[in-house]
């Protein structure tokens, strides 16, 4: 049996101390919105317990599918690959980088340099997306949809060079009988296409997905638990969403508290079978606690 844990929307708080000159751009709407609504629904208090709890489950490999900061300043990058360490080490953990780690041009290739090890792998040319970790006979695909956007916009992006590679690159882990895992920050539902805040080429992802095939897709970004399905080359895919992990107790309306999902995969014979349990903070109470358990394949 393998096990993978999935993390989700760090926002590692609170933010670093910001130069001016830092901020004379999109930063300083994002600024404000955190000094001014967010930072009380993203402060953080929880993460560390919920890490705790995560490292008592032992996992074989933990996916973490992006947005580790919050405005993407040198200091926040720097301070992210601290807590990836704190994760695991670069054999055991992988990055698929979200909105807020793009979140002004250049700010995602400083982030790839920093964080290193955590965002590589086995690669089918020379782009480092998409990229695959295997674990025995799991294998993690990490793709990217972070993209710099202008004020107020959150939008992905998965273009038809990334998913011409990831066609590749699924076929193959497919041929080889692997039980294949997606990693990409923005969901790619058709529930969740927005012009400012979804995935655009969501449409792409998915009809890689139904013709080369995957076994569950793992996203971050609307701050949920969720669960959805895709069309798959033999039946639908689930599409799992994950909380935020840097989600307070008592978060807005709109977010679930910070949770972090665990997955058991094992396989007899040709069969292949996936539980999911779910971990975390209820909205009353401050204790940890396991709040779902289900088959998802």
């Amino acid at each position: 049996m393998i096990t993978l844990a999935h993390l989700s929307d760090i926002h590692l708080a609170p933010l670093p101390k910001a130069h001016i000159s830092e901020l004379v751009n999109k930063r300083l709407t994002g600024y404000l919105n955190w000094r001014l609504r967010r930072h009380s629904s993203l402060d953080g208090l929880g993460l560390a317990a919920l890490v705790a709890h995560l490292h008592e489950q032992a996992a074989d490999f933990t996916c973490v599918t992006g947005d580790l900061v919050n405005l993407a300043l040198d200091a926040e990058i720097a301070i992210a690959l601290g807590w990836l360490k704190g994760i695991g080490p670069v054999e055991k953990v992988c990055v698929s980088p979200g909105n807020h780690d793009a979140y002004l041009p250049g700010t995602l290739a400083r982030a790839c340099a920093s964080w290193q090890g955590y965002i590589a792998g086995e690669t089918m040319d020379d782009r480092i997306f998409p990229f695959v970790r295997r674990i025995g006979e799991v294998a993690v695909v990490s793709c990217s949809s972070a993209i710099a956007t202008p004020p107020f916009f959150s939008a992905g992006d998965f273009d038809a060079g990334q998913a011409g590679r990831l066609a590749r690159m699924l076929r193959l882990l497919g041929d080889a009988d692997y039980f294949r895992v997606v990693m990409i920050h923005h969901p790619p539902i058709v529930e969740a296409e927005n012009w400012r805040t979804g995935l655009r080429g969501a449409k792409l992802f998915r009809d890689v997905v139904a013709e080369a095939g995957a076994e569950i897709v793992l996203h971050g970004h609307t701050h949920r638990s969720t669960i959805h399905a895709i069309p798959g080359r033999s039946g639908d895919v689930p599409v799992i969403g994950v909380a935020a992990a840097g989600t307070a107790q008592n978060p807005e309306p709109s977010d679930d508290p910070a949770r972090y999902n665990l997955f058991r995969i094992e396989r007899s014979g040709p069969t292949w079978t996936c539980s999911m349990a779910e971990y975390g903070f209820e909205r009353v109470g401050g204790e940890i606690a396991q709040l779902l358990q289900v088959r998802i394949y």
